[in-house]
């Protein structure tokens, strides 16, 4: 069994059990795979000092820019609308007139535009539906554009691109300006320990960036990002926190333990999110039958993040069983984003401590092999998901993306500042220091090869949500290529992280990616597919690849015979519910309750 707790900011594991030789990786060569990842890494090795780091959105050239003031030319004003029915004042016309009598230039534009315009967010140019595509930021090179691709359009408020018929505030140029707080000053206005809201209020330093607004005029939560709240975790500091006891990363790309890439084991991370069920329990099945093997001789594991409702226990309890690690992933995951978004930290603890103590209590799973959780939908809830998670005891977090980078990252501790920016579509991250470790998603490349270095590229942080994996030799290849991507630069965890529905609704893609393991595994004598707490594990106490197949962590529930079956009979219980109404089905080893379990009612008993 493998135990942890938290000791300031790591995780102790304590270990055991017996070293098993690993298979000889000259029995199973595939010319195939051979060919291709030769072919990869030459290509790879080529590129590798070309590639910088991606941006989810796509930085907009000069000729954008010059498309979207063009689009303004011609007006009487030149930055007005074109809602139908809009007609100029007498002042605008006069100012329109008076601007035409000079030259404009980008920088007077850049200054007129900016003078009233919070930093980093995005404004229209020309407000209605005809150009609701268009918006622009401002920044300090300069005025930056984006167009959304077709069939979308800019919600100002969500600060993203949206489908069309979502967007509602296409007349509008741009969100009301918000009171900041006056952190730096000329002159101090306050008291040590204290700091100015927008209108010179002088509050304790404690007060600001705490999801509740102190101010008068509100500034206190108005600048509250990772570079300006107050209260920020500090930046990693490596000669105050060393293994076993405490481990950071300046840039979260060096290797734990200072060890050289290539004698590091590349691990492999599959998860799984979602209930398990009858859909999907058949995928799991096949894929993780015992087949597949790691050098050590011990069968391939996956990490699933269990939500609750259509969730089948019994069939959590089998794969915990297994060997498999059990995460939590809530009980409702609601679809809404801003129900996570704005979430309490209360509610956070329900939906995400109450996920496992439903597997605890209908999936015999003991609590202390649950050891983290995911968000629904990837949204985040800022601190107060972090800081009900710390209160809740999870060990770590595997819910924030790291934009697509050379090198990845590896995963880091959130005592610390993140060492990448908060990516994604306007997501909250924390920003405080939260005794959480984060197992970040690393976003996958979705091209099948190393492309040039000025191509703009978006990844994806789920697998099956890259759009240009379109058949099964697209997947084979970009698995290829991502695989390369980690091995031959840091070998940071490689993630694959997947919905069932994507390989039930497309077999071919399960065939693809069964196929590649396979090959992975028989080419490689270093390379191990393990579970998060697993990756944990080796970072407290990193060996190298001659090492790792007596690794003790990566050897407990080594095959799926090695745990008895407990389950005699599964009950389908079928459950009324007093929030969901109707009947609701249970299934469980253990006998039904009364009622449908939910919120803040892990027993069932309807209240």
């Amino acid at each position: 069994m493998i135990n942890l707790k938290i000791i300031w900011m790591w995780i102790v594991f304590g270990f055991g059990g017996l070293t098993l030789a690993h298979d000889d990786p000259s029995k199973h060569e595939h010319k195939h795979l051979s060919m291709n990842l030769n072919n990869l890494k030459n290509a790879f090795k080529v590129r590798n000092k070309e590639i910088v780091n991606k941006l989810n959105i796509v930085e907009e050239n000069q000729v954008l820019m010059e498309e979207i003031l063009a689009s303004a030319q011609g007006r009487s004003e030149m930055f007005d609308s074109d809602i139908p029915g809009y007609t100029r004042t007498e002042k605008e016309a006069t100012d329109a007139k008076e601007r035409s009598k000079r030259q404009v230039d980008q920088e007077d534009i850049r200054n007129a535009l900016c003078q009233d315009k919070n930093a980093g967010e995005f404004f229209r140019l020309v407000a209605g539906p005809t150009h609701c595509r268009d918006v622009v930021s401002c920044t300090d090179a300069g005025l930056q554009a984006i167009r959304c691709p077709p069939g979308l359009a800019f919600d100002l408020g969500k600060q993203t691109c949206e489908w069309r018929r979502q967007v509602t505030d296409c007349n509008t140029k741009s969100r009301p300006k918000l009171a900041l707080p006056l952190f730096n000053t000329d002159e101090p206005i306050c008291e040590r320990g204290e700091l100015a809201c927008g209108d010179g209020q002088c509050l304790p330093r404690t007060l600001f960036c705490d999801d509740k607004p102190d101010c008068v005029d509100g500034s206190d939560e108005n600048l509250c990002d990772s570079r300006n709240d107050p209260n920020r975790a500090d930046e990693c500091d490596p000669d105050q926190c060393r293994l076993p006891e405490c481990y950071c990363s300046v840039t979260g790309r060096e290797i734990p333990g200072g060890l050289e890439p290539e004698s590091v084991p590349q691990m492999i991370v599959l998860t799984f999110d979602d209930a398990i069920n009858n859909n999907n329990f058949e995928i799991f099945q096949n894929l993780l039958d015992g087949r597949l093997k790691n050098p050590n001789g011990c069968d391939i594991k996956a990490t699933f993040f269990v939500s609750h409702r259509y969730n089948n226990y019994s069939m959590a309890q089998e794969m915990h069983r297994r060997g498999h690690e059990m995460a939590s992933h809530s009980i409702t995951h609601d679809n809404e984003e801003k129900y996570w978004d704005n979430g309490t930290r209360e509610n956070w603890e329900a939906e995400i401590g109450g996920a496992r103590d439903l597997l605890v209590r209908w999936g015999n799973i003991p609590a202390e092999d649950i050891y983290g959780s995911r968000a629904p939908l990837l949204r985040l809830g800022g601190n107060r998901q972090f800081s009900a998670l710390e209160r809740a005891g999870f060990v770590y977090d595997s819910s924030m993306v790291a934009p697509l980078s050379n090198p990845p990252f590896w995963p880091y501790p959130l005592a610390f500042a993140a060492p990448h920016r908060c990516h994604g579509n306007f997501q909250n991250c924390p920003t405080r220091s939260h005794t959480v470790m984060e197992m970040v998603m690393n976003e996958f490349d979705p091209r099948e090869e190393p492309g040039d270095n000025d191509e703009q590229v978006a990844g994806c942080a789920m697998l099956d949500s890259c759009s240009s994996i379109r058949s099964s030799d697209i997947l084979y290849n970009v698995l290829t290529h991502n695989f390369i991507r980690h091995y031959e630069q840091n070998r940071a965890p490689l993630g694959l992280f997947l919905h069932a529905a994507w390989l039930k609704k497309q077999p071919e893609m399960l065939d693809a990616l069964q196929f590649w393991l396979d090959e992975v595994l028989s080419t490689y004598n270093d390379v191990y597919l393990v579970t998060m707490s697993q990756v944990l594990a080796w970072m407290q106490s990193p060996v190298d690849s001659r090492d790792a197949a007596s690794f003790p962590a990566w050897k407990q529930k080594c095959t799926l015979l090695d745990t008895e079956d407990t389950c005699l009979v599964s009950n389908n219980c079928p459950l009324a519910s007093t929030v969901l109404g109707g009947t609701q089905r249970l299934q469980t080893c253990n006998s039904c309750p009364a009622y449908y379990p939910w919120i803040n009612d892990v027993e069932g008993a309807g209240y």
